[in-house]
């Protein structure tokens, strides 16, 4: 990860976009604005929290603390909580939670602005609590060995829709279990806050649905290993802001110190990312997987959800806890200029765009917008130096989505014939779509090479590319022979 910095990094004036919306982008996280937004972006934390996560909320949220504590299937000190015996919808409808949204008003710093890290920290067990209810019944149908999941809760009570409700405006977030602000990257503590980051096994869980609690368990192992992948993070953050710099002045030698940095980076991440299978048993993803659905295009919710108290009580649909909702790969899109076909497929992966923290989702705009003035792919296909690169780093892309895509398969399709994923996407065709994307443009760079060129690329290259095609066509006859099957 790159070392902290007391001091501004000068970039130059072309950066202004980026630095518009990410304004303590050079600067050491911990001095950052109090009550800043836990997602501010930095070259130092990447896409991770400025601090680790608030574990403690204030004493006026005692009792949310202590049902989240009592909620899991197996609690902390391993014996049975509300879930293992479908109470916890009980207990909230008969009155255990009392409505604290105005509470929330008093999450304030000295000067009397919103307190984004305690307000993100109230929101995580409050997302944990809603999710929780809501799919108690499905949960309940599922664990007793019923086929399908049923219908879940259509209505939330107020003392849960109303205090989630308001954190998620006060963070610019939707109001529903989210990837970051809620189910991982704002779930974790230490076991020895000496030790960090710096070693997976330090990391600790903070809330859970099922056993996630024990640090050895499955849901532990997916949501930390997630946790594990972000941390290097800040290598893309800072390698892409160098990139568009290089480009834009057309320095050669500060391109290639900049793909070097990306690349590097995500050598560490994906050897990050193949340890999920060791921290996470496939075979026990599909059980704690029933809290995280969403309501949006899922058979348990076919008219929503009605929110008491909010909306006028009509219903609301909102997108699931998803990896996809992570930052790391689009950010990669953006910068690389991937282009994605014009699809309802394509449709769903821009819909998620706005299930990030409001620093990333505003990062990553402000990336794509610089990508696309200076022309980061024009650019890198003017010298056989750059294109190579640039198709190392779209093989990232492939190589990280093509994982993504095993599991998938491995964890959820063998195991399940629900049809969609938990953000509401087709759990066949999805990942594929934007797995197409990446091969395509790989072969177009490639093709636009010259045969002199192609040859100076070296083996390894030229060894990717062939991957590239026999990849492309295994990935198109598992896909039309899962639909098939299932007649999708």
């Amino acid at each position: 990860m790159s070392p902290y910095m007391s001091d501004k990094v000068v970039r130059p004036q072309h950066a202004g976009r980026i630095h518009g919306v990410a304004p303590h982008l050079d600067e050491d996280p911990a001095l950052a604005p109090n009550g800043a937004d836990p997602f501010t972006i930095t070259t130092s934390t990447g896409f991770m929290p400025l601090q680790a996560p608030m574990y403690d909320l204030p004493a006026a949220f005692k009792a949310v603390s202590e049902l989240a504590n009592a909620m899991p299937v197996t609690k902390l000190d391993g014996t049975p909580g509300l879930l293992s015996t479908f109470e916890l919808g009980p207990r909230i409808d008969n009155g255990a939670l009392l409505n604290l949204t105005s509470e929330i008003d008093n999450l304030v710093t000295s000067d009397g602005k919103p307190d984004l890290p305690i307000i993100t920290a109230v929101f995580r067990d409050y997302a944990f609590l809603a999710s929780a209810y809501i799919l108690e019944p499905c949960w309940q149908k599922y664990s007793t060995g019923l086929e399908g999941y049923g219908l879940g809760r259509q209505i939330m009570p107020a003392c849960l829709a109303g205090p989630l409700v308001k954190t998620a405006n006060l963070l610019g977030i939707h109001p529903f279990m989210a990837y970051a602000a809620a189910y991982s990257l704002y779930n974790f503590r230490y076991a020895d806050p000496d030790v960090g980051t710096a070693e997976y096994d330090n990391l600790r869980l903070i809330r859970a649905f099922e056993h996630g609690l024990d640090p050895k368990s499955s849901e532990a192992g997916f949501i930390l290993t997630h946790v594990d992948m972000v941390k290097h993070s800040s290598g893309l953050v800072d390698g892409s802001v160098q990139l568009l710099d290089a480009v834009a002045t057309g320095d050669d030698s500060k391109v290639a110190n900049a793909f070097e940095l990306l690349l590097d980076t995500m050598h560490v991440i994906e050897e990050s990312m193949e340890t999920m299978w060791t921290n996470s048993r496939p075979k026990d993803y599909i059980s704690y997987r029933t809290f995280i659905f969403g309501i949006t295009n899922q058979s348990m919710f076919p008219d929503g959800v009605i929110y008491e108290g909010e909306n006028d009580n009509k219903p609301m649909s909102f997108r699931g806890e998803s990896g996809a909702n992570d930052s790391i790969i689009p950010l990669l899109d953006s910068l690389l200029q991937i282009p994605m076909p014009s699809n309802p497929l394509t449709e769903i992966l821009k819909d998620f765009r706005s299930y990030r923290p409001k620093p990333h989702r505003e990062f990553l705009a402000a990336v794509r917008q610089e990508a696309e003035d200076v022309g980061v792919r024009s650019y890198c296909s003017r010298s056989v130096e750059n294109a190579v690169s640039y198709l190392k780093l779209l093989d990232h892309v492939r190589s990280f989505r093509w994982r993504h895509w095993m599991f998938t398969r491995e964890y959820i399709i063998r195991r399940s014939s629900h049809p969609t994923a938990t953000g509401g996407s087709p759990i066949i065709r999805w990942l594929p779509n934007q797995l197409f994307a990446v091969m395509d443009l790989m072969d177009e760079t490639w093709q636009g090479l010259s045969e002199k060129d192609r040859e100076d690329a070296g083996t390894y290259v030229n060894t990717v590319m062939q991957n590239v095609k026999e990849q492309h066509g295994k990935l198109q006859t598992e896909v039309e022979r899962w639909c098939a099957e299932r007649a999708q």
